[in-house]
């Protein structure tokens, strides 16, 4: 069985990395506007699947991974922010506040058609930044495609205060404890040498 990786994301791509294991990587073309009403859990859900049935096609005897994540505060999604000044104002508004960060994953053997979902959640507590720390900050790690504006592999993680988390991989974008098992019960072999 082939491994496909249905993600663009180099964070992503890094991360499966560390298993050891060969893998390839498709680009999924998948819009990712939110519904009307559709609420974080809901979309994040939808877009792995989306990823992974958009990868899937034609590629028979193949283990799809796909993921996707949102940051949440409060009732409001927050998306990627795209420019410096978003991601200012974003991380900004963020001050002193908990953000929960929805990971996604969906594992899809396509020839079997068993298709395995799991999401994962990370609550990160933001310290009270100023805001030329911010600025400061924005300017040097540009986490500018990052959900909520923070690349927590980087120095991102120097805004926080406290993670509370059952995986820490999962707030880069892929949950690899759950991905293991999951690939695990697809009979995926680890530790080769």
């Amino acid at each position: 069985m082939r491994i496909v990786l249905a993600s663009s994301s180099p964070y992503r791509r890094q991360l499966l990395e560390r298993l050891g294991i060969p893998f390839d990587i498709a680009s999924p073309n998948v819009d990712e506007t939110p519904g009307a009403g559709e609420v974080p859990r809901d979309l994040v859900l939808r877009l792995a699947n989306a990823k992974a049935d958009a990868v899937a096609e034609g590629r028979p005897h193949t283990i799809v991974i796909a993921s996707d994540q949102v940051a949440v505060d409060g009732d409001r999604t927050l998306g990627k922010p795209g420019t410096y000044e978003r991601a200012v104002a974003l991380l900004a508004s963020l001050s002193g506040r908990t953000v929960t960060f929805l990971t996604s994953l969906l594992v899809l053997n396509t020839q079997t058609g068993n298709r395995q979902a799991h999401i994962d959640e990370t609550h990160a507590h933001f310290r009270d930044l100023a805001s030329e720390e911010i600025e400061r900050y924005v300017a040097s790690e540009r986490p500018l495609d990052c959900a909520g504006g923070i690349k927590s592999e980087g120095q991102g993680i120097l805004l926080c205060r406290e993670l509370a988390t059952r995986d820490p991989t999962a707030l880069i974008g892929l949950p690899l404890i759950e991905l293991g098992r999951m690939l695990r019960a697809e009979d995926v072999a680890f530790f080769r040498h």
